[in-house]
């Protein structure tokens, strides 16, 4: 039998929110999560609600530039655009069910109405629900350090 090896351990480099109780200070407790959420979809700063989130359409600012909270180490990586996915999917197939069973069109009607449609929704959306899960993640303690790539 092979030598048995020991189990994972948990990494040490994570980084979470709000400090250890000892490294508290009052001022770093943050808001409620449905508070949070909030002001991430209205893209302002989840733990202050007064500085702008992002720096770009979906440039993630490093810092809140009223209250100094760090956001260069979140990662929201691939669920803002999931969730806008299933949002939107679950806007626009109802309706173009609603179309097909109602009058028929041909599909060339259905492209004109529901691409666009799409994409708009998609466009529109894709902003605050990444400020909303930025807010989540803050919120939940979601955050790791920066680290160099693995195949580096």
């Amino acid at each position: 039998m092979p030598p048995m090896t020991p189990a994972a351990t948990v990494p040490t480099d994570l980084v979470r929110w709000p400090p250890a109780a000892q490294d508290a200070n009052p001022a770093d407790a943050l808001p409620p999560l449905p508070t949070m959420l909030k002001r991430g979809l209205f893209c302002t700063c989840p733990a202050c609600g007064k500085a702008k989130l992002f720096n770009g359409f979906l440039r993630v600012a490093k810092q809140c530039s009223a209250c100094g909270t760090d956001f260069s180490n979140i990662r929201a990586d691939d669920a803002p655009p999931y969730f806008t996915i299933f949002v939107t999917g679950h806007i626009v197939v109802p309706l173009m069910l609603w179309l097909e069973r109602a009058e028929t069109p041909p599909l060339w009607v259905h492209s004109a109405i529901f691409l666009p449609l799409t994409v708009i929704l998609a466009m529109a959306m894709i902003r605050p629900i990444k400020g909303a899960t930025i807010g989540g993640m803050l919120k939940l303690g979601l955050t790791t350090p920066d680290m160099p790539p693995s195949n580096a």
